[in-house]
């Protein structure tokens, strides 16, 4: 991870104070919140899922609207260059979810969690679910994880801004399967190339749209090879 390149793409600070404070808000309170709905019968566990990233998608719209409007005259300034960064993202993305998943193969685990619920809503619902995890969730996941956590640490450690990033990334996808069973936080080695490569692509692409399409590609696909199994 080479820093060849000056890396100008930073939340303010006002923005930054509340990309941070509206991650626990994210993975704890509307998960909490819309599960009530769902115990009460008032939502489906679809509706449940999409309303926690919709609101979080529309608040971090809101509120760092400026950021990404920024970011994206960045982006038009360079399309090639970032897609380039995208298309190579993925290629890294695809290799290092081999090797992860073949090292987890080692300690008998195969099933992640998380990537269950996801395979079990979108055979209930997979119009819903398309959206929110090819558009809604690259949106919120990477304002919150790469633009708050990433860009906020950069400036002062980089090394520690991949480190923090993509750790918190992963516990943010497993935290609630720890709590019934501690294996699953090995779980969470199969979000590190996730983290690192996405990180690597915001940082190489100096723009947060190169990690948000980034990780469009990589949702798309994955809801494209679901609906094509059937």
């Amino acid at each position: 991870m080479r820093e060849n390149r000056p890396f100008t793409s930073r939340l303010s600070r006002g923005q930054t104070v509340a990309a941070l404070v509206w991650l626990p808000v994210h993975v704890l309170v509307l998960p909490l919140g819309a599960a009530l709905l769902w115990q009460r019968g008032l939502l489906g566990e679809v509706g449940v899922n999409v309303l926690v990233y919709a609101a979080s998608a529309l608040f971090l719209l809101l509120v760092l609207g400026s950021f990404f409007r920024r970011d994206f005259d960045a982006l038009c300034e360079r399309p090639l260059r970032v897609l380039g960064e995208v298309l190579l993202g993925y290629g890294l993305l695809i290799a290092g979810n081999l090797l992860v998943s073949a090292a987890l193969r080692l300690f008998g685990l195969e099933d992640n969690p998380n990537n269950d619920a996801a395979i079990d809503l979108a055979r209930q619902s997979m119009g819903p679910v398309a959206a929110l995890t090819i558009f809604l969730a690259p949106i919120v996941e990477e304002s919150l994880f790469r633009a708050g956590i990433f860009g906020s640490i950069r400036h002062r450690n980089r090394a520690a801004a991949y480190i923090v990033s993509t750790l918190l990334f992963g516990v943010g996808h497993v935290y609630a399967y720890v709590i019934y069973d501690v294996k699953a936080l090995l779980y969470l080695l199969q979000y590190v190339p996730a983290g690192l490569v996405l990180a690597r692509c915001y940082e190489r692409t100096d723009s947060i749209w190169g990690c948000v399409f980034l990780h469009m590609l990589n949702n798309a696909v994955s809801i494209w090879a679901l609906s094509a199994a059937g």
